[in-house]
Protein backbone atom coordinates (compact mmCIF):
# COMPACT_ATOMS: atom_id res chain seq x y z
CA UNK A 1 0.00 0.00 0.00
CA UNK A 2 1.45 3.36 -0.99
CA UNK A 3 -0.95 5.47 1.04
CA UNK A 4 0.67 6.92 4.13
CA UNK A 5 -0.82 8.37 7.29
CA UNK A 6 -0.75 11.93 6.00
CA UNK A 7 -2.61 11.01 2.80
CA UNK A 8 -5.29 9.18 4.76
CA UNK A 9 -5.76 12.04 7.22
CA UNK A 10 -5.85 14.62 4.46
CA UNK A 11 -8.40 12.56 2.56
CA UNK A 12 -10.61 12.32 5.65
CA UNK A 13 -10.31 15.93 6.77
CA UNK A 14 -9.14 17.96 3.79
CA UNK A 15 -6.65 19.60 6.13
CA UNK A 16 -3.02 20.66 5.71
CA UNK A 17 -0.22 19.72 8.18
CA UNK A 18 -0.42 23.05 10.03
CA UNK A 19 -3.87 22.03 11.31
CA UNK A 20 -2.65 18.75 12.76
CA UNK A 21 -1.55 18.72 16.39
CA UNK A 22 0.72 15.88 17.52
CA UNK A 23 1.04 14.86 21.14
CA UNK A 24 4.77 15.11 21.81
CA UNK A 25 4.98 13.26 25.12
CA UNK A 26 5.24 9.50 25.41
CA UNK A 27 2.05 8.52 27.23
CA UNK A 28 0.68 5.01 27.58
CA UNK A 29 -2.09 4.42 25.04
CA UNK A 30 -4.34 2.84 27.68
CA UNK A 31 -4.14 6.00 29.79
CA UNK A 32 -4.91 8.14 26.72
CA UNK A 33 -8.01 6.07 26.02
CA UNK A 34 -9.04 6.31 29.68
CA UNK A 35 -8.62 10.09 29.63
CA UNK A 36 -10.63 10.76 26.48
CA UNK A 37 -13.37 8.32 27.47
CA UNK A 38 -13.63 10.08 30.84
CA UNK A 39 -13.54 13.50 29.19
CA UNK A 40 -16.34 12.60 26.79
CA UNK A 41 -18.53 11.30 29.62
CA UNK A 42 -17.84 14.29 31.86
CA UNK A 43 -18.66 16.80 29.12
CA UNK A 44 -22.22 15.51 29.04
CA UNK A 45 -22.56 16.27 32.74
CA UNK A 46 -20.79 19.64 32.51
CA UNK A 47 -23.54 20.99 30.27
CA UNK A 48 -25.95 20.67 33.20
CA UNK A 49 -23.62 22.40 35.66
CA UNK A 50 -22.35 25.92 36.26
CA UNK A 51 -18.92 26.23 34.57
CA UNK A 52 -16.00 26.35 37.00
CA UNK A 53 -13.96 29.56 37.29
CA UNK A 54 -10.24 28.96 36.58
CA UNK A 55 -9.34 31.97 38.72
CA UNK A 56 -10.84 30.38 41.82
CA UNK A 57 -9.49 26.86 41.29
CA UNK A 58 -6.47 25.85 43.36
CA UNK A 59 -5.23 22.48 42.18
CA UNK A 60 -2.67 22.37 44.97
CA UNK A 61 -5.18 21.97 47.80
CA UNK A 62 -3.76 19.04 49.85
CA UNK A 63 -7.18 17.56 50.60
CA UNK A 64 -7.91 16.87 46.92
CA UNK A 65 -7.74 13.19 46.00
CA UNK A 66 -6.20 12.16 42.70
CA UNK A 67 -9.66 11.36 41.35
CA UNK A 68 -10.91 14.83 42.30
CA UNK A 69 -7.92 16.43 40.59
CA UNK A 70 -8.50 14.37 37.44
CA UNK A 71 -12.06 15.65 37.30
CA UNK A 72 -10.98 19.27 37.82
CA UNK A 73 -8.32 19.01 35.12
CA UNK A 74 -10.84 17.66 32.62
CA UNK A 75 -13.31 20.38 33.53
CA UNK A 76 -10.63 23.04 33.05
CA UNK A 77 -9.72 21.49 29.70
CA UNK A 78 -13.30 22.00 28.52
CA UNK A 79 -13.17 25.79 29.05
CA UNK A 80 -12.60 28.12 26.10
CA UNK A 81 -10.52 30.36 28.34
CA UNK A 82 -6.74 31.03 28.18
CA UNK A 83 -6.67 31.29 31.98
CA UNK A 84 -7.74 27.66 32.20
CA UNK A 85 -4.83 26.71 29.95
CA UNK A 86 -2.35 28.55 32.17
CA UNK A 87 -3.72 26.81 35.28
CA UNK A 88 -3.31 23.38 33.66
CA UNK A 89 0.11 24.27 32.24
CA UNK A 90 1.35 25.29 35.68
CA UNK A 91 0.10 22.02 37.12
CA UNK A 92 2.03 20.00 34.52
CA UNK A 93 5.18 21.64 35.88
CA UNK A 94 4.47 21.64 39.60
CA UNK A 95 1.68 19.15 40.27
CA UNK A 96 1.70 15.60 41.59
CA UNK A 97 4.09 13.43 39.55
CA UNK A 98 1.56 10.60 39.28
CA UNK A 99 -0.86 12.98 37.51
CA UNK A 100 1.67 14.39 35.04
CA UNK A 101 0.45 12.40 32.03
CA UNK A 102 -3.19 13.16 32.85
CA UNK A 103 -2.48 16.88 33.14
CA UNK A 104 -0.51 16.86 29.88
CA UNK A 105 -3.52 15.34 28.10
CA UNK A 106 -5.78 17.97 29.67
CA UNK A 107 -3.43 20.72 28.53
CA UNK A 108 -3.36 19.32 25.00
CA UNK A 109 -7.15 19.08 24.88
CA UNK A 110 -7.55 22.66 26.06
CA UNK A 111 -4.92 23.88 23.61
CA UNK A 112 -6.85 22.28 20.75
CA UNK A 113 -10.07 23.92 21.94
CA UNK A 114 -8.46 27.37 22.14
CA UNK A 115 -6.80 27.04 18.72
CA UNK A 116 -10.02 25.86 17.08
CA UNK A 117 -11.91 28.78 18.61
CA UNK A 118 -9.25 31.34 17.68
CA UNK A 119 -8.85 30.13 14.10
CA UNK A 120 -12.54 29.31 13.68
CA UNK A 121 -11.65 25.90 12.26
CA UNK A 122 -11.30 22.43 13.72
CA UNK A 123 -7.89 20.98 14.49
CA UNK A 124 -6.95 17.30 14.21
CA UNK A 125 -5.29 15.77 17.26
CA UNK A 126 -2.88 12.90 16.63
CA UNK A 127 -1.65 10.87 19.57
CA UNK A 128 0.38 7.67 19.80
CA UNK A 129 2.01 5.88 22.70
CA UNK A 130 5.45 7.11 21.65
CA UNK A 131 4.42 10.69 20.93
CA UNK A 132 6.30 12.91 18.49
CA UNK A 133 7.79 16.32 17.88
CA UNK A 134 6.39 19.12 15.73
CA UNK A 135 4.84 17.37 12.73
CA UNK A 136 6.88 14.19 13.25
CA UNK A 137 5.76 10.92 14.83
CA UNK A 138 8.09 8.76 16.91
CA UNK A 139 8.62 5.10 15.99
CA UNK A 140 10.42 2.22 17.68
CA UNK A 141 12.24 0.10 15.11
CA UNK A 142 13.85 -3.32 15.48
CA UNK A 143 16.35 -4.68 12.95
CA UNK A 144 17.28 -8.36 13.05
CA UNK A 145 20.62 -9.88 12.17
CA UNK A 146 20.74 -12.52 9.45
CA UNK A 147 22.43 -14.91 11.90
CA UNK A 148 22.49 -15.29 15.67
CA UNK A 149 25.86 -13.63 16.21
CA UNK A 150 26.21 -10.18 17.73
CA UNK A 151 26.82 -7.40 15.23
CA UNK A 152 30.50 -6.68 14.61
CA UNK A 153 31.70 -3.15 15.32
CA UNK A 154 31.89 -2.26 11.61
CA UNK A 155 28.31 -3.53 11.11
CA UNK A 156 27.08 -1.33 13.96
CA UNK A 157 28.76 1.66 12.36
CA UNK A 158 27.20 0.85 8.98
CA UNK A 159 23.70 0.55 10.46
CA UNK A 160 24.07 3.81 12.37
CA UNK A 161 25.51 5.68 9.39
CA UNK A 162 23.07 4.41 6.76
CA UNK A 163 19.94 4.93 8.84
CA UNK A 164 21.06 8.36 9.98
CA UNK A 165 21.71 9.33 6.35
CA UNK A 166 18.43 7.90 5.03
CA UNK A 167 16.41 9.55 7.79
CA UNK A 168 18.02 12.95 7.29
CA UNK A 169 17.29 12.71 3.55
CA UNK A 170 13.60 12.37 4.49
CA UNK A 171 13.66 15.31 6.93
CA UNK A 172 13.59 12.74 9.71
CA UNK A 173 15.72 12.15 12.79
CA UNK A 174 17.53 9.25 14.44
CA UNK A 175 17.06 9.91 18.16
CA UNK A 176 18.59 6.78 19.64
CA UNK A 177 20.14 3.51 18.54
CA UNK A 178 21.10 0.50 20.66
CA UNK A 179 22.39 -3.00 19.99
CA UNK A 180 21.96 -6.29 21.84
CA UNK A 181 22.71 -9.80 20.59
CA UNK A 182 21.66 -9.89 16.93
CA UNK A 183 19.21 -6.99 17.22
CA UNK A 184 19.43 -3.24 16.62
CA UNK A 185 16.75 -1.01 18.10
CA UNK A 186 16.07 2.61 17.21
CA UNK A 187 13.86 5.51 18.19
CA UNK A 188 13.24 7.69 15.16
CA UNK A 189 11.16 10.76 14.32
CA UNK A 190 9.51 10.84 10.90
CA UNK A 191 7.11 13.43 9.42
CA UNK A 192 3.71 11.79 9.15
CA UNK A 193 3.49 12.76 5.47
CA UNK A 194 6.50 10.52 4.79
CA UNK A 195 5.96 6.82 4.01
CA UNK A 196 8.17 5.44 6.79
CA UNK A 197 8.46 1.94 5.34
CA UNK A 198 10.28 3.33 2.28
CA UNK A 199 12.79 5.15 4.48
CA UNK A 200 13.62 2.01 6.46
CA UNK A 201 13.66 -0.25 3.41
CA UNK A 202 16.14 2.01 1.59
CA UNK A 203 18.49 2.19 4.58
CA UNK A 204 18.32 -1.56 5.17
CA UNK A 205 19.12 -2.32 1.53
CA UNK A 206 22.13 0.02 1.69
CA UNK A 207 23.36 -1.77 4.82
CA UNK A 208 23.11 -5.13 3.08
CA UNK A 209 25.38 -3.94 0.29
CA UNK A 210 28.11 -4.73 2.83
CA UNK A 211 27.36 -8.40 3.27
CA UNK A 212 23.63 -9.12 3.66
CA UNK A 213 23.97 -9.19 7.44
CA UNK A 214 20.40 -7.94 8.11
CA UNK A 215 17.13 -9.76 7.54
CA UNK A 216 15.00 -7.99 4.90
CA UNK A 217 12.04 -7.58 7.28
CA UNK A 218 11.89 -5.55 10.46
CA UNK A 219 9.57 -4.55 13.30
CA UNK A 220 8.05 -1.06 13.66
CA UNK A 221 5.62 0.27 16.28
CA UNK A 222 4.53 3.68 17.53
CA UNK A 223 2.73 2.26 20.57
CA UNK A 224 5.60 1.73 23.01
CA UNK A 225 9.28 0.85 23.41
CA UNK A 226 9.50 -2.93 23.54
CA UNK A 227 11.69 -4.67 26.10
CA UNK A 228 14.38 -7.13 25.02
CA UNK A 229 12.19 -10.02 26.17
CA UNK A 230 9.18 -8.71 24.24
CA UNK A 231 11.29 -8.36 21.10
CA UNK A 232 12.76 -11.86 21.31
CA UNK A 233 9.42 -13.47 22.19
CA UNK A 234 7.66 -11.68 19.36
CA UNK A 235 10.26 -12.57 16.73
CA UNK A 236 10.23 -16.21 17.85
CA UNK A 237 6.43 -16.46 17.70
CA UNK A 238 5.67 -14.37 14.62
CA UNK A 239 6.67 -14.15 11.01
CA UNK A 240 7.49 -10.52 10.28
CA UNK A 241 6.16 -9.05 7.02
CA UNK A 242 8.30 -7.81 4.18
CA UNK A 243 8.96 -4.06 4.20
CA UNK A 244 6.45 -3.32 1.46
CA UNK A 245 3.64 -5.02 3.44
CA UNK A 246 4.08 -3.22 6.76
CA UNK A 247 0.86 -1.24 6.23
CA UNK A 248 -1.08 -4.51 6.49
CA UNK A 249 0.61 -5.64 9.70
CA UNK A 250 -0.69 -5.11 13.23
CA UNK A 251 1.43 -5.46 16.36
CA UNK A 252 -0.31 -6.60 19.55
CA UNK A 253 1.31 -4.76 22.46
CA UNK A 254 -1.22 -5.67 25.13
CA UNK A 255 1.35 -7.88 26.84
CA UNK A 256 2.73 -5.82 29.73
CA UNK A 257 5.65 -8.10 30.55
CA UNK A 258 8.88 -6.19 31.24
Amino acid sequence: MEDNLFDKLREMTGMVPERFSILEQQIDVKLQMEYFKYSKKLKKDIKKEQPIDPETINLYEPEYTNDALKELLVKLASLDNPKAFRVIEDYTKNGRPELLDWSVLAMQENKMLLESSLLNENQVFISTGLGGKGTMLRYFVVLIGADLNEFAEFQRKIITSEFDFSLKNSQSELEQIDFFENYATMLVLIPFEVAFQNVFKTALEECNQFGNFLKPNFLVTNVKVLSKKEIKDFVEKNELPDADKLDQFELDTNDDEA
